[in-house]
């Protein structure tokens, strides 16, 4: 039964870094919209959580950790994402620089995700007070 609430905690904790992951590229664009040349970048969420997913199934959520060579030094967070799964957007309207960031698409995203995100931490949030309640009532 634990094993339930710890796949369902996992996959929250995968879609969470996910959508932060996301909204890191999402930001990355919209502070680039003005630099030439640059490449809108964005990732398959859908995707990444099918395969987040199909690694809680198999069992093969490998925490990837930091090398940490002094007991002073801060553990760093492993990325979900690798360079390799990041997409390059291409543009509705090419720009003459080269630059195929669209403000209005990066809007509606940074929106999005920005829902998604809350979205996944109310459920978290519902589930461990749940997890609380039935521990506390014994």
């Amino acid at each position: 039964m634990l094993d339930k609430f710890d796949n369902e905690l996992r996959f929250q904790h995968e879609a969470l870094q996910l959508l932060s992951q996301r909204q890191d590229i999402i930001a990355a664009n919209i502070a680039n919209a003005d630099t030439p040349g640059y490449l809108a970048r964005d990732i398959d969420f859908s995707q990444q959580l099918k395969d987040a997913n199909d690694r809680l199934s198999v069992g093969k959520m490998g925490n990837v950790k930091l090398a940490m060579t002094s007991g002073k030094h801060i553990p760093g967070a492993s990325s979900v994402l690798e360079n390799s799964q990041l997409l390059y957007r291409v543009p509705d309207q090419p720009s003459a620089d080269g630059n195929t960031v669209d403000m209005d698409r990066e809007r509606v995203n940074f929106a999005d995700n920005t829902v998604k995100y809350q979205t996944s931490l109310t459920i978290l949030g519902s589930q461990l007070k749940g997890m609380m309640t039935v521990i506390s009532q014994g």
